[in-house]
């Protein structure tokens, strides 16, 4: 049985979000979790967070950047076509509580996954700070529906395009000098997540950070998603995909990310290379 897009919305350029009828995922589904997915039979499995559920209508909301082979496969879909399978929801949902004052901080495709962490916590009684930040304005997206799942919202801009002028770490550092925060959450690139593991590390600020390394099978049996956190081995996959920020070594995991780059590079310039050909060789049978 596969999934059948009901919805399909290009959020900002090469940013998709699209809904998928998965009674038996949005049953179960919890902030901070993912899914595993196949575009079709031949397709690579990949992971992507959950974005939103209705648990009503059974509809899951899927949100993801066309930048690889896999994901522009996805992109290419349109309403009515099918998704081979999906499977979830795996990992340990986002641990929710009153804390008092938590801010959520999303990096780029972050965004998505922190807008169900942020209602969660607003939900228990929170104060909920939201900073969203990304290169420019027009990879910003989702402001109005994270403002209803936040206490207030921050935008951030590198080149100053939209909000404050420079990084999420930078509205963190305001509002640790204006109040007392009791918990952080950091979901998006992992050089962001360690920045805002450096600035809150000693203040006594509970930090947490979703890790998103390569992941193949998501139930512990490959490896590939292994994490160090207070010199322990663990798999995102099952044991996070959150963790204690300031006791995961970043460095060790960004390494580990960039020996794929350059096979991914060819991964994806050998498939158009054959699609062009394929083109071609319809082309000239008709």
């Amino acid at each position: 049985m596969g999934y059948k897009i009901l919805y399909k919305n290009e959020l900002c350029k090469n940013q998709f979000e699209i809904r998928v009828k998965a009674p038996f995922i949005t049953k179960n589904a919890k902030a901070g979790q993912f899914i595993i997915l196949r575009v079709d039979e031949n397709s690579e499995r990949i992971p992507l967070t959950i974005a939103d559920y209705n648990r009503d209508t059974e509809e899951l909301t899927i949100v993801y950047m066309a930048v690889g082979y896999t994901t522009k496969k996805l992109a290419a879909l349109e309403v009515g076509d099918e998704i081979e399978d999906i499977v979830g929801p795996l990992g340990q949902p986002t641990h929710i509580e009153k804390y008092g004052t938590v801010v959520c901080l999303a990096g780029g495709y972050g965004a998505a996954p922190c807008y169900l962490i942020a209602k969660a916590f607003k939900d228990a009684g929170n104060k909920v700070y939201m900073i969203m930040g990304a290169r420019n304005k027009d990879l910003i997206f989702w402001q109005e529906k994270m403002k209803n799942a936040c206490s207030e919202l921050f935008i951030t801009t590198d080149d100053g395009t939209l909000g404050h002028k420079g990084f999420v770490t930078d509205i963190l550092k305001d509002i640790m000098a204006k109040e007392t925060v009791n918990y952080a959450i950091a979901v998006g690139p992992m050089p962001m997540m360690k920045a805002v593991a450096d600035l809150t590390r000693g203040t006594g600020i509970k930090t947490e950070a979703s890790m998103n390394p390569i992941m193949v099978d998501g139930t512990g049996m490959c490896g590939a998603c292994r994490v160090t956190v207070g010199n322990e081995v663990k798999f995102a996959c099952v044991d996070g995909p959150d963790f204690d920020a300031h006791l995961i070594d970043f460095d060790e995991v960004m390494n580990r990310t960039r020996i794929y780059k350059e096979y991914e590079k060819r991964c994806d310039e050998t498939n158009c290379n054959l699609q062009k050909q394929a083109k071609e060789l319809e082309k000239s049978m008709k």
